[in-house]
């Protein structure tokens, strides 16, 4: 039986190739997508997330989110993603616009799991605005909710300053609410993101792989600028392999602490304890890692 899932999510290049990897998993079926600015502003995280199912031909329902952080001001990751958030990639099909809801996000996340059967996994792979507002707003959500996978945050170091990873950093307060809740949080931060960098030569395999894989290709090879053609992180695909491949992964317990305020603003401050209800990845498999994100669109 499939695992229900939903992805609140800032499309963006990583997105794009978790999001393509959970709609053919043949182990996830994924309810909804909601959009939130992030990595992009909130009118081309949406367009980017249509433009996708579009392409993809996948009638998955879209709600459009916060577009802005709940205090700070919006911080973009363009000069990685590119101005559109897909590098440099047209889709030549208009977006199928009649999948996005009439609804807000937080509205819309509402419905979808209070009328689900059994306990949704929710998938940010974004700043986490949408999903601390869902908390605040609605908190009988929470009981119908069976844990959050999340991309984010880091147990040592940062990426948008030196001991913060961006999606956090976009939202440090929206964070804090999400890791201070009791709900069960896995942890797909910079430290294993990192490690499981994928190389040039398995973008190129994916790029022999038809018009998806030449897409994820595309996008990549723009955003390898970023890093190099030796360790591309693909940083949000490691959500959607802890859910489908997880013994691919090492895990360790600890509480999480977000700091909101400061030169520190972002940091998720990591407390290993058994105690905790975060499950934070801490190692990977890279070889296998590897080979799964040549073989997952090689499959489709």
């Amino acid at each position: 039986m499939k695992r229900p899932i939903i992805i609140d999510t800032d499309p963006g290049i990583d997105d794009v190739a978790a999001i393509t990897a959970a709609l053919f998993s043949d182990k996830l079926d994924v309810k909804l997508i909601t959009t939130v600015g992030g990595n992009v502003g909130i009118d081309n995280t949406t367009k980017n997330a249509l433009d996708l199912l579009t392409f993809l031909e996948k009638d998955i329902p879209v709600a459009k989110g916060c577009g802005e952080p709940l205090i700070n001001k919006i911080k973009t990751a363009s000069q990685v993603h590119g101005d559109s958030g897909v590098g440099n990639y047209q889709f030549e099909k208009e977006p199928n616009t009649s999948l996005l809801l009439k609804g807000n996000a937080i509205v819309e996340l509402r419905k979808a799991i209070m009328s689900a059967e059994e306990p949704v996994t929710l998938v940010p792979i974004g700043p986490l605005t949408n999903i601390a507002l869902l908390f605040k707003t609605f908190p009988e959500t929470k009981e119908n909710i069976k844990e959050i996978v999340l991309m984010g945050g880091a147990a040592e170091g940062g990426n948008a300053t030196p001991v913060a990873e961006f999606n956090i950093y976009a939202d440090p307060h929206a964070a804090k609410i999400v890791f201070d809740t009791s709900i069960n949080i896995v942890m797909c931060g910079l430290d294993v993101t990192r490690l499981t960098g994928v190389a040039a030569d398995d973008v190129e395999k994916v790029k022999t792989q038809g018009k998806i894989g030449e897409m994820i290709a595309h996008m990549i090879q723009f955003y390898e600028r970023a890093y190099s053609k030796y360790s591309i992180a693909i940083h949000d695909l490691c959500t959607i392999l802890y859910l489908t491949r997880p013994e691919l992964f090492k895990t360790k317990r600890a509480n999480v602490n977000v700091v909101t305020e400061g030169e520190a603003s972002g940091c998720t401050v990591t407390h290993f304890t058994e105690e905790g209800n975060v499950h934070v990845c801490i190692d990977a498999d890279v070889e296998a890692f590897r080979k799964a994100f040549t073989s997952i669109f090689a499959g489709i």
